[in-house]
Parts: C-alpha cells; sequence; structure tokens
C-alpha cells in the first residue's frame, strides 16, 4: 500500500478510535461522507471488511483493529516528526490521551491541567470508564490503572504510587449525628458508599465488611456524585486527601487503614514509551504524584 493512502488509514484509525463517523469527521475536520468514502475504499482496496456496522457506530473487526495498531503508532510518531521538523523541538504537541480509574479523576485533572498549561499547542483527553481502554490500538497513550499489575504484552508497566483515600464526614453530619467512638459504633450512623464496578475498590470492600448494609443509604457509581453526598452530610463516606485538605467542613473520621489502600500503576506501550510526548508527561506525572501522599 503507497504511502498515498495514509489519508485513508487515517480516517480509518479516527473510526476505530472514536467509534462513530461523525467523530472522526469533527477531530479531522472533513465532511462525515468523506470519511465514509474513505472507509469504503480503504475496504476495496484490502478486500475485507475493517469495521462491523451498528446502531451505535462502528467497531474494528480483527483485521481492522490489526491494521489500526500500526496506524496508532504511526500516527503519534509522524505528528512527533511533523513537531521536530517545524522547529517545536520538544515535540509536545498535537493531543494526549490518558486514561484512568474514575476515582482518582480529582487528583489527576489537576496534573494534568498544569502540564497542558506548560505545552502551548498541546491537547488533552482525559478518559475515565470502567472499560480498559486498549493501547495496543492507540485508545489512549498513558494509562493509569489500579489493582493487580497490569499484565497485558508490549506495555511497559511502570508503579506510580500508593493510593489511600480518607474516611470523613461534614461538620454538619457531625453536628446531627455526632461522630463514630470506633467501628462498634457504625451500626449507629449513616455512610455513603460505591455501587457498580467501584464496590471492587479495597475501601468499598472494607466498608462492606465493617458496615451493615442498613446503615449504607447512599450509594453511586461516580466518585463525585459520592463526594458531593459526604459535603452534603447524607453520610460518613471516603474522598481523596485532596478534597480533604481543601475543603474546611470536613472532618476525618479514623486514622487511613493500610486495607484501604489501591496501586497504581503507569501504563504506555512499547511502540509510544519513548516519544518525546510520552515520556515528558511521564516524568511530570511521577514528580506530581510524589503529593498524592
Amino acid at each position: 500500500m503507497s504511502i498515498s493512502n495514509w489519508d485513508e488509514i487515517r480516517t480509518a484509525y479516527q473510526v476505530a478510535r472514536l467509534g462513530t463517523v461523525s467523530g472522526a469527521a469533527d477531530v479531522l475536520g472533513v465532511h462525515h461522507a468523506t470519511v465514509i468514502r474513505h472507509i469504503d475504499a480503504l475496504e476495496g482496496r484490502l478486500g475485507v471488511k475493517l469495521f462491523q456496522r451498528h446502531a451505535r457506530g462502528y467497531t474494528a473487526t480483527e483485521a481492522g483493529a490489526e491494521l489500526l495498531k500500526v496506524a496508532a503508532a504511526t500516527d503519534d510518531q509522524f505528528s512527533q516528526l511533523v513537531g521536530r521538523i517545524k522547529g517545536q523541538g520538544g515535540g509536545v504537541t498535537g493531543e494526549l490521551v490518558v486514561t484512568s480509574v474514575v476515582g482518582i479523576a480529582s487528583l489527576l485533572t489537576p496534573i494534568l491541567a498544569r502540564f497542558q498549561a506548560e505545552h502551548e499547542g498541546l491537547t488533552i483527553r482525559y478518559l475515565t470508564d470502567s472499560r480498559l481502554f486498549r493501547l495496543e490500538y492507540g485508545e489512549a497513550h498513558v494509562a493509569i490503572r489500579a489493582g493487580n499489575i497490569p499484565q497485558e504484552p508490549d506495555n511497559v508497566v511502570q508503579p506510580l504510587q500508593g493510593y489511600v483515600p480518607h474516611l470523613v464526614a461534614s461538620k454538619a453530619y457531625a453536628e446531627r449525628h455526632g461522630l463514630p467512638e470506633g467501628r462498634e459504633d457504625f451500626s449507629k450512623h449513616r455512610f455513603v458508599s460505591a455501587d457498580g464496578d467501584l464496590i471492587r475498590a479495597p475501601q468499598y470492600r472494607w466498608l462492606a465488611d465493617q458496615v451493615p448494609s442498613e446503615a449504607i443509604i447512599f450509594r453511586a457509581s461516580e466518585p463525585l456524585a459520592m463526594e458531593s453526598a459526604v459535603l452534603e452530610g447524607v453520610g460518613i463516606g471516603f474522598v481523596p486527601e485532596t478534597l480533604l485538605n481543601e475543603t474546611a467542613d470536613l472532618v476525618e473520621v479514623m486514622d487511613p487503614d493500610p486495607a484501604w489502600q489501591s496501586q497504581l500503576w503507569l501504563v504506555t506501550h512499547v511502540d509510544l514509551h519513548r516519544t518525546t510526548k510520552v515520556q515528558a508527561f511521564v516524568q511530570f506525572l511521577k514528580e506530581e504524584a510524589k503529593a498524592w501522599r
């Protein structure tokens, strides 16, 4: 396949990454009809289907995934080359896609903002989802994952930091209900906890063991919703250290327990690990994450 077909490959890559024709058209700055034409032409030239079409968008076939795995690395490396040719040297431009567990969004977002502020011309895409984003298919440049060490082949995995949340209540809650003097008092209080996939996090497994189910009166599938419920005085719940330190209205119920800790891992794909943009962010994140403890 000649280099003249790169526009079609790049179009297919964006469709696979975003899952829709309209999303790819927006990113590429073309009409959606151009996207469809590129996909049809590429599939015709290769003689295989690259996508399964369905009501919600496009999903790559096995053949499409193999092609797009190469396209993802090529697209990023080409962006780095363009930056060097234009004299931008550092190469920290274009798009940086970072994914993490949603529970650390309040910790990671300020770091992403500071990194972007240092690199004019850089666009950040920050993705949080319960599903595992596939770095080998270009869905993200950098992933921050929690729990057991990631085992996917061709990924570079580094320990980032241990994350320990804090069990707190609002001052309004404490005024109305008091605070537990120990775990033996938990049954007399009201708690905020997780729903959905987040229930597997260490702190919520611990809470389920320590607190009667009828004492958990508010559940949510998003950390921000749980934090808001705690701030509103609904009950006792977990928040990140940054929120505890920045909010005068919160009081700590007990010292952090080692059982609440999650190990965080910094994951990059081997094809992109050494690129200037990824290395710059990885080093920045490691330094910034030291303050999480």
